[in-house]
């Protein structure tokens, strides 16, 4: 009866991190160039049940013999195991905004790659991003809309002298005083990356093969006045939110119901005995 409690208890701690994670996708249903996450649920290692008892051999002294009969196997419970990135295309939609550029897939000689842009974070960080939706600084700087700088090639920030400038579609950022290339990365398992908050990823986990995109063979391009909005289905995760939800309640009642039959086999049976 112990093992159902934890079997419950865990389905629903599972399902609760799994509406959690629908939950922020769809608060950043409208975040420009946000990825979606998609949880994986994994049963705890199954046990083999056995039989195990004794057969009698019709002998003089009577040998004993043991003997193991398998039964089957046995879940004990479920848990989130990991949360993977959705990476694929969102919805490329014309913005008529100068300061805002996306990136457009065609197509990368890895399964996992991808392309981003690079900026520097407040603690003078490296972080990859999706987000295109850029603005100038009061020093002419291209920035984020958080304020972390948004990095050429070279890993120099962009100067654009507070002019509108032209983005071609090669990633050139020209203006009046000259020109920039933006400094896009391609990874070829984008998966290995960490999602930090403001939209952005981070390499730190471990050994992330990051590359020059115009150097790869990564093929993609980019449209200026246009900004990559988010990937997630709204529809499909307020399904999968219900869902959870759902899930979350059966488990519940499975729970409940262990626990009347342990109260009563504590303070009725045990009375009456």
């Amino acid at each position: 009866m112990l093992r159902g409690f934890y079997t419950a208890a865990s389905g629903m701690i599972a399902q609760q991190r799994r509406q959690e994670m629908v939950s922020n996708n769809i608060a950043n249903v409208n975040t420009p160039g946000y990825k979606a996450d998609q949880a994986t649920l994994r049963s705890f290692p199954e046990m083999l049940i056995h039989l195990i008892d004794q057969k009698k051999i019709p002998t003089t002294n009577e040998v004993k013999l043991r003997r193991s009969q398998p039964i089957g196997g046995l879940h004990t419970g479920v848990y989130a195991q990991e949360s993977i990135l959705n990476f694929s295309q969102g919805m490329i939609r014309e913005t008529g905004m100068f300061t805002d550029v996306a990136l457009i897939d065609r197509d990368y000689p890895d399964e996992n790659g991808q392309v981003f842009f690079t900026v520097r974070n407040e603690n003078g960080d490296i972080r990859y991003t999706r987000n295109g939706n850029f603005t100038v600084d009061g020093e002419g700087y291209l920035t984020t809309n958080e304020g972390f700088y948004v990095l050429d090639e070279n890993g120099n920030e962009i100067q654009t002298d507070g002019l509108e400038f032209l983005v071609t579609d090669e990633g050139y950022v020209q203006t009046a005083a000259g020109q920039a290339r933006l400094g896009i990365a391609y990874i070829a398992d984008a998966h290995e990356l960490i999602k930090e908050e403001n939209d952005l990823l981070s390499p730190e986990a471990g050994d992330v093969d990051v590359q020059n995109a115009y150097a790869s063979d990564a093929n993609f391009t980019m449209r200026q006045g246009f900004l990559e909005g988010s990937n997630v289905d709204a529809g499909r995760s307020m399904t999968e939110m219900m869902q959870a939800y759902r899930n979350f309640e059966m488990n519940q009642r499975v729970l409940k119901a262990y626990d009347e039959s342990m109260d009563k086999a504590v303070n009725q049976i045990a009375r009456l005995t």
